[in-house]
């Protein structure tokens, strides 16, 4: 788990500069950019068109990208999900809590999730969907930020209180919502708070009707590794009501999982 803020890597004597922008290629392909020109992503990595060529055609050989010939348009093939495969097949945290997840999912019927720290984000590692609609387009992957959620509050509610400060001061604190908390100070006493309570619960803070509660999931040292967290809606149930239905059993979820 990353808790620091992203650095560059020009000044690392160890960082080989090619994979950097062969990555900052890959990267560069997104909801916004699904389909790119060698032009546009020269454009999207601040790669000259030289270099952009080089690394589009290299990575189109080794499978990750695909070239229409007709558009001469580049995409991400399905090779790229490698990675992620790769990623969540040989992790212990999700190969641990996968079966907690699948417990809980089928005593609440709601939307559950698996998510660690990532500098100021936390990270969607796996999502059991609710057939309750609920915010689709958060999907495996998903990068959102810690600060106004409760996942977040619950992993920084137990790491050192230098770490959290640090997280949150470096966050972009962004009124989402009227209900969403932006004071540093007051965030440190509601995630002060999710520490004495076992977990954290956050309302409307970064869309609005959606509801939410998690529990840190601890590793040795007894430092939050991850959250489980429960997602719902007002629509269904009151504030008070995702307390009382959900919070003892979130605890006892991420306890259980935890590496204690």
């Amino acid at each position: 788990m990353d808790t620091t803020p992203k650095k560059g890597s020009k000044t690392d004597p160890l960082m080989v500069q090619s994979v950097v922008k062969a990555f900052k290629v890959l990267q560069a392909f997104d909801a916004q950019h699904p389909t790119m020109t060698l032009s546009e992503i020269a454009q999207q990595t601040d790669l000259d068109l030289s270099a952009s060529q080089r690394f589009a055609h290299t990575l189109q050989q080794l499978g990750y990208l695909l070239k229409d010939p007709g558009t001469r348009q580049f995409s991400l093939s399905l090779k790229s999900l490698d990675l992620a495969y790769h990623y969540r097949v040989s992790s212990q945290l999700v190969n641990r809590v996968m079966p907690a997840l699948h417990h809980v999912s089928r005593e609440t019927e709601e939307t559950v999730n698996l998510t660690v720290l990532d500098g100021t984000e936390i990270v969607y590692i796996e999502r059991i969907q609710s057939r309750h609609v609920l915010a689709t387009n958060v999907t495996t992957g998903t990068r959102l930020p810690a600060y106004c959620l409760s996942p977040g509050r619950a992993i920084l509610s137990r790491l050192p209180n230098d770490i959290a400060r640090k997280v949150i001061s470096s966050s972009e604190l962004v009124q989402h919502t009227s209900h969403t908390e932006t004071n540093p100070d007051r965030l440190m006493d509601l995630i002060e708070g999710a520490r004495q309570q076992g977990y954290a619960a956050c309302f409307e803070e970064l869309y609005h009707g959606d509801a939410s509660i998690a529990a840190p999931i601890l590793g040795p040292d007894s430092q939050a590794i991850g959250a489980i967290s429960i997602a719902t809606t007002l629509a269904r149930f009151s504030r008070d009501e995702v307390i009382e239905k959900y919070a003892k059993l979130i605890i006892s979820a991420a306890r259980s999982v935890s590496f204690l």
